[in-house]
């Protein structure tokens, strides 16, 4: 039996838009206009599960997931975007300015947290975990997560090294999907999600 799972990144919100690690805030207007827009274009799925975040939360509820025409919906707690400790609300540019030998540091190792909370090595393995842990559930399993977390899946998924955890972009309302059983997986990356009934690519 292959397994499907498709990530979907959260709509936009003041801190995607700013660049601000993610300060718990809300989905600004647009992003939900378009995550409503784009609901029912996505394929149906076993189980739904969601990044316990604010906007992935919204995200999800534009999109008409958890209802009672869709599977029930769950928060993943490993599936919780990167912890950046006391950097969290601030811009990545604010902290540049503030500690830029500990950004430096950061972004050039893995295994580096200066700001006191997760890793990004220890970040990816979390959710490379949850990935092979994951059910075999028969059909598709929907997930909408916060773009590290994709990030987080595709570097596994490709076997590569953490530090090509920066060299992904994931934008807002975007799906990726990756299938496979016996811990290999295939990739699928960055289909927009369309209005329902655009003729999007399920």
């Amino acid at each position: 039996m292959t397994h499907r799972i498709t990530f979907v990144s959260p709509a936009t919100s003041s801190a995607l838009r700013e660049a601000r690690f993610d300060d718990g805030g809300s989905i600004d207007a647009d992003g939900e206009a378009r995550a409503r827009a784009a609901a029912g274009s996505l394929p149906s799925a076993a189980r739904v599960v969601v990044s316990p975040s604010v906007r992935c939360r919204e995200t999800a509820a534009a999109l008409g997931l958890g209802t009672a025409k869709t599977a029930e919906l769950a928060e993943s707690a490993e599936l919780a975007g990167l912890d950046v400790g006391r950097w969290r609300g601030r811009t990545l540019a604010e902290v540049g300015a503030a500690e830029p030998e500990a950004v430096a540091g950061w972004l050039a190792d893995p295994a580096s947290a200066p700001h006191g909370g997760e890793s990004v090595a220890d970040f990816c393995g979390r959710v490379a975990r949850w990935l092979e842990s994951s059910p075999d559930t028969d059909g598709r399993t929907l997930a909408v997560v916060e773009p590290e977390v994709v990030r987080a899946a595709v570097t596994h998924v490709l076997a590569a090294p953490a530090a090509a955890f920066w060299r992904i972009d994931v934008p807002p309302l975007t799906s990726t999907t990756i299938s496979g059983r016996g811990g290999r997986w295939n990739l699928r990356l960055g289909q927009p999600l369309e209005a329902a009934g655009a003729g999007a690519d399920r």
